[in-house]
């Protein structure tokens, strides 16, 4: 899950170099939290136009996360 969403930022971003995943431990309900940064300059396009892309990036993370019966939460940092 982590290596998808790294492939998906870094696809959208200028300074590859730049984005971190991190993840924190799964809460009670089973969720798991995933941390998005990115550089400052790239935040835009990783957001979009009214949040279309980070919408988008959760969709899809949501929907990897639920053929392994997984909950996941996606934070842009």
């Amino acid at each position: 899950m982590q290596e998808l969403l790294l492939a998906v930022a870094r696809g959208l971003v200028e300074d590859k170099e730049a984005v971190q995943v991190t993840v924190d431990p799964a809460r009670e309900d089973g969720t798991v939290v995933y941390h998005l940064k990115v550089a400052e300059a790239d935040m835009g396009h990783v957001i979009g136009k009214q949040g279309r892309i980070a919408k988008a990036i959760r969709v899809v993370m949501r929907a990897a996360a639920a053929r392994h019966d997984e909950k996941v939460i996606v934070e842009i940092d």
